[in-house]
Formats: structure tokens, C-alpha cells, sequence
């Protein structure tokens, strides 16, 4: 006589899927690391060796059982899927890795300079109808300390770059009103097209006296290139479900697909209003960035702070679970490396993080994704909303158990 055959899997059909992207976590180097002046490179292991912290919430979810993932303790019984993703895209920057995130993979990288064209100043000073300052390569701090004194008494912004594809306008909330910065700054986005195209333009206020600068995070505004192609945000809308972007992810789409966007005042504001959307379960996606690990740590090599976050972050883990319905998924994921280890202040061409997590979840190892926009596909997969782009889902893979 036959066994009896094993019945297929139920459906993993959530109401709900959010995405939080945890900004530059990166779990190590990608095989083509070297070509970018990465080879070592992994965000993850060295933060927790320069300054190690407990993350127990996170190795509970599998942290610590994903490939090369050395310095998280590894625990018998994961309470979510675990792995990490390629990066198909040829970059490493946060449009690239956001888009390829939601099925838009890019074959040209986005061009990065030390100083913007005589020309482009001059469309730019025109626009504004001042002088700039700066045009130079520097971190945000260190231009306005440098550069701050003569802004207040010139009115001049100061124009800024970095190892990022970016052109930066910073100006005193003092002296430079947000609207009219915002204005300059979506001024320079039409400026800088075609061969002079950055993938963002950001505005970033700041106020306090000479010697106590401080930056207005809350009020950055960014001017992303639009995405040239759909992604699967436009799908979901497409298909009538929700995208409620949380933090920067309005701004690195420039509102394509998006239904309902929320700012964020920093990381553990992101997780407050994430857990908020979550409780209102939309019928869709939220998507959430946490950029504060990024900008605030891997830029500026601190790889306590990072670590410090990280904890903060891992403390916070069992609100944003406990937010889940039942049938709902949460995904944590991260778009490219910011080793706060490495030379430079550049992104690293890594991993992304991948764990997913729900009560229809069956804990269990993912293989290593070709890409990231495996993510897209797999998130279209669960909320039935066509997608024929790039990326190949595993939603199957999460309710199917391991042999």
C-alpha cells in the first residue's frame, strides 16, 4: 500500500508585508568585490568585532546561521528564514540596491565626481541667484564647520559631493528658508541630467552657531532620478494594493508607486511609525528604510556607534514582531555595506541581509538569492500582483520545510 501523499504547503497570502531595510547592514563581501576596491570587506562581522554588542533578537531569527555571519551566536531553533541576496546591479549605492530591492536592476552604475563642471555651478548660481561655496568632496559635519561661517555672513549655500553619486545643498535654516532650499535643490535636479546625471540630489538644513553646527535630519529632503522602468511598487498599485513608504523610500522612487509616504525623524522614529502602519494593516506593503547606520556610522567610520544601533535596533525586534497578525510577514533586509572598518567612506560592495519572519514562516536556511529583486518578485508573489520583471520568488520556499 501507498504512503499516504504529503498535501502541498498552505499559501503564504498575507494582508500585509513590510520590508525594513536596515541601511548599509551588509554581511560580506560579494564575488566581485575586489573589482570595486572591496575584497574583505563585511559590515556586519567587523562592527561587532571592533565593538561588540548582544543582538539576541536578531540571532533568534537566524542571524548568526547566514553564510560567512561569524561574530552572532548561532541558535538550534531560528524563528524565521535566514540568508542573503546578491547585487546584480552595477553599483553599490542606495538607488541601485533599493531598486534592484523592488525588481529594477541597473547595468550602468550612477558616476560619482570630485567636483561638479565650472558650467553646472553656473546653471546652479543662476538658479539660486547667489554664489555657491564648497564644490568639494567632503562629509556633511566637516563642509558646514569649514564653510559655515562665510553661509551666515553671504547667504551662499554650500554645494558638497561625496564617494556617493550625490550633489549635496546645505544652508542655515537661519538664513536659507526649507522651502527655498527645497526649491534650489529640485533646481539642481533639473540641472543635472544627461551627462552630468547624479542619482540624487539632497537638501540638507542645519542651524546652531559657528562651533555648534548641527544637521536637521527630520527635514533632508532628497531628489532622486526617477526610476526609468517600473518596479514592483507600481505593480502593487497597479493591482490596487497599498505601499506606504516609511523614511527615505518615498524619495529614492521620487513617489513612483507609492500610495501613502511617512517622514521619520531618525531610525527609532522609522520603527515607531513602522510598527503604526503595521497595526493598521494596510492591504499591501510597507516599505521602511532605517538610514541612520548608513549616514550616521558607516560614513563617518564609527563602528561603535554602528554596533550601538545595532543593539538599538535588536532591542526593538520583538515590538515590530508582535505588531504582526497572524498571516502577516516581515522581512529585514539591507541594500549594500558601509564597512565602518574599511578605508574610505564609501559603500562596500557586500550581501544583503535576508530574514523573514511570521507565523506561517518555517524556519529554515534560503539559498544565497542571484539578486536582490528575488525580494521584489517574492513580495509581488504573496500579494498577487502580477510581476514579469527581473527576480525569481521564493515565497514558496518559506512555508515549504526543508528536506
Amino acid at each position: 500500500m501507498a504512503p499516504p501523499r504529503t498535501p502541498p504547503p498552505a499559501p503564504l497570502t498575507p494582508r500585509t508585508v513590510t520590508i525594513v531595510v536596515l541601511d548599509s547592514v551588509g554581511v560580506g563581501e560579494l564575488p566581485d568585490a575586489e573589482a570595486f576596491g572591496d575584497a574583505g570587506a563585511h559590515t556586519l562581522n567587523h562592527t561587532l568585532q571592533a565593538h561588540p554588542v548582544d543582538l539576541p533578537n536578531l540571532a533568534a531569527l537566524g542571524l548568526g546561521l547566514v553564510a560567512t555571519v561569524t561574530e552572532v551566536p548561532t541558535v538550534d531553533a531560528p524563528e524565521g528564514a535566514y540568508g542573503r541576496m546578491r547585487e546584480a546591479s552595477a553599483g553599490k549605492d542606495t538607488i541601485a540596491g533599493h531598486w534592484e530591492l523592488m525588481g529594477l536592476v541597473t547595468s550602468t552604475p550612477f558616476q560619482v565626481v570630485e567636483r561638479f563642471p565650472e558650467h553646472v555651478m553656473r546653471a546652479f548660481d543662476a538658479a539660486t541667484g547667489r554664489p555657491h561655496l564648497g564644490n568639494v568632496v567632503a562629509s556633511g559635519t566637516e563642509v558646514i564647520e569649514r564653510y559655515g561661517d562665510e553661509h551666515l555672513a553671504t547667504g551662499a549655500p554650500i554645494v558638497y559631493t561625496s564617494a556617493d553619486s550625490v550633489f549635496q545643498v546645505a544652508a542655515h535654516v537661519d538664513v536659507v528658508p526649507l522651502e527655498t532650499l527645497y526649491a534650489w535643490s529640485a533646481a539642481a535636479r533639473d540641472i543635472l541630467q544627461g551627462p552630468h546625471l547624479m542619482a540624487r540630489v539632497i537638501a540638507r538644513p542645519f542651524t546652531g552657531e559657528p562651533g555648534a553646527f548641527r544637521r536637521l535630519g527630520e527635514h533632508r529632503k532628497d531628489y532622486a532620478v526617477t526610476p526609468p522602468e517600473p518596479t514592483v511598487l507600481d505593480a502593487l498599485k497597479t493591482a490596487g494594493r497599498e505601499v506606504v513608504a516609511i523614511g527615505k523610500i518615498d524619495d529614492i522612487f521620487s513617489s513612483h508607486g507609492v500610495t501613502r509616504k511617512v517622514g521619520t525623524k531618525d531610525d527609532m522614529d522609522g520603527v515607531d511609525r513602522t510598527i503604526e502602519a503595521m497595526r493598521q494593516r494596510p492591504n499591501g506593503l510597507i516599505f521602511t528604510n532605517l538610514v541612520g547606520f548608513d549616514a550616521l556610522y558607516g560614513h563617518r567610520r564609527d563602528p561603535i556607534g554602528y554596533a550601538n544601533a545595532l543593539a538599538e535596533f535588536d532591542a526593538r525586534l520583538p515590538e515590530l514582531r508582535a505588531a504582526l497578525a497572524p498571516g502577516d510577514v516581515l522581512m529585514l533586509v539591507s541594500d549594500h555595506g558601509n564597512d565602518p572598518t574599511f578605508p574610505g567612506t564609501d559603500h562596500t560592495r557586500e550581501h544583503a541581509l535576508l530574514l523573514v519572519t511570521g507565523d506561517r514562516v518555517v524556519p529554515r536556511a534560503i539559498p544565497t538569492r542571484a539578486s536582490f529583486a528575488d525580494l521584489g518578485a517574492t513580495v509581488a508573489d504573496l500579494l498577487g500582483a502580477p510581476w514579469d520583471g527581473a527576480g525569481a520568488s521564493f515565497a514558496r520556499e518559506l512555508v515549504t520545510p526543508p528536506r
